[in-house]
Parts: C-alpha cells; sequence; structure tokens
C-alpha cells in the first residue's frame, strides 16, 4: 500500500467512524438496545457506500473488507458504553451536546465519503461520466444518513435541514473538476472540506433551503 492509498484508507476509517457515531447516536436518542445501535451504527457508516458499489456492479466494498463493519461495531459500542456508565451526558446543560456532535460527525463523514464516493466511481471506469461521478458522490454521502432516518421513523435529515444534500452536490462537482485540474489527492482533501464547510457555516447562520409557507 502506497502512500496515497494510505491516505485514503485512513479517511475512509475516519468517515466510517464518525457516521457509525451518528448512527449510535440517534440510537441512544431513541434508546434502543445494544444491538439496535450497533445496527443503526452500522447502517449509516456503511448503507451509502454498498449502495453506490451494487450500482456500480461490484461486491460492496463492507462485505469485500469488514474492517470497516468491525469499525462500525466498535465505534457504536463504544458510545454506548460511555453513555451507559455516564446516563447524565446528554441531560441538563451537555444537551446541547448532542446537536453540536450529530453536526460534527455527520459533517465530517458526508465531507469525506463524497469525495471517495467520486473517485470509487473514476477507479470502476466511469471518468469522464460527470452526471454519474456526482451522483455516486452524493449517494455515497448521504445514503447511509437516510437509511438512518428511515428505520427510526424520522423525517430525513437530508430533507429538512442546514443545506445537507446540497452541500454534498457543491463537494461532488467540486471533486471531479478538481480531480481533472490537479489530480486525486488534492480533489479528495479540499472537496472534502468544501463540504464541511458549507455544513458548518449552514448550521451557523442557520441557513436553510426555501420551505412553502404553511396551508392554513
Amino acid at each position: 500500500m502506497n502512500i496515497q492509498d494510505s491516505i485514503i484508507f485512513f479517511m475512509e476509517i475516519l468517515g466510517t467512524i464518525a457516521f457509525a457515531a451518528s448512527g449510535a447516536m440517534v440510537g441512544i436518542r431513541k434508546r434502543m438496545d445494544i444491538f439496535g445501535i450497533c445496527v443503526l451504527g452500522v447502517v449509516t457508516a456503511v448503507g451509502g457506500g454498498m449502495t453506490r458499489d451494487v450500482i456500480l456492479g461490484k461486491l460492496p466494498s463492507a462485505l469485500e473488507k469488514p474492517v470497516y463493519v468491525g469499525v462500525s461495531v466498535a465505534t457504536a459500542l463504544a458510545i454506548f458504553i460511555l453513555l451507559y456508565i455516564k446516563q447524565d451526558l446528554l441531560s441538563g446543560r451537555l444537551g446541547t451536546f448532542y446537536d453540536k456532535a450529530m453536526l460534527g460527525m455527520d459533517s465530517v463523514g458526508l465531507g469525506i465519503f463524497t469525495s471517495l464516493g467520486v473517485m470509487s466511481g473514476i477507479d470502476n471506469g466511469y471518468p469522464d461520466n460527470t452526471f454519474l461521478l456526482v451522483f455516486i458522490g452524493m449517494l455515497t454521502g448521504v445514503g447511509g444518513g437516510l437509511m438512518r432516518d428511515m428505520m427510526v421513523g424520522e423525517e430525513p435529515y437530508i430533507f429538512v435541514k442546514h443545506i445537507y444534500a446540497c452541500a454534498s452536490l457543491v463537494g461532488g462537482i467540486c471533486c471531479v473538476w478538481l480531480y481533472r485540474s490537479i489530480g486525486r489527492l488534492p480533489a479528495v482533501f479540499i472537496a472534502a472540506f468544501v463540504v464541511m464547510a458549507i455544513r458548518f457555516l449552514a448550521a451557523h447562520f442557520r441557513w436553510n433551503l426555501p420551505h412553502p409557507k404553511t396551508l392554513s
């Protein structure tokens, strides 16, 4: 494994941890048991990537390399144990920690997986199909969170709050353009940063897409 592959692998693990943690946090808030929390963590972390791989006609990497599932389970278990021991961690003044943690973890995972999704499309023989690459990048980024929200019976986060899917869309476009301009690794890092920056700015300034006025 060369240096570039090692960096990409590290980013994959970081994104997996971030998304698995966000899934586990949702499971804890929904008062699921330890199994449900682990399942939600795994689905959030690898669901988008598995769907991407099926569309690309290849064996899902999460099944080919079970390290991603293992990391997801370990992350979910770690969060469960922490909150099982300190049950008041999300109560009182620390209650705001949940929203900030979810924002941070979702943003990191979204940025990393959007970029890596684009690269997966390129590696599977579609470097010139811009639409497919951006779509695959978005699917990798938002797919797991969409499955998570549907499994717990909530409105999908990507449709209602803080420029979520649109941040992934912008990041995917940036990743494709940067890859063709300056190469693979810079494109992955810069596009992931763009997605995270948009998410954090949207949360800070309360940016949301227009909603229809409530009908009386």
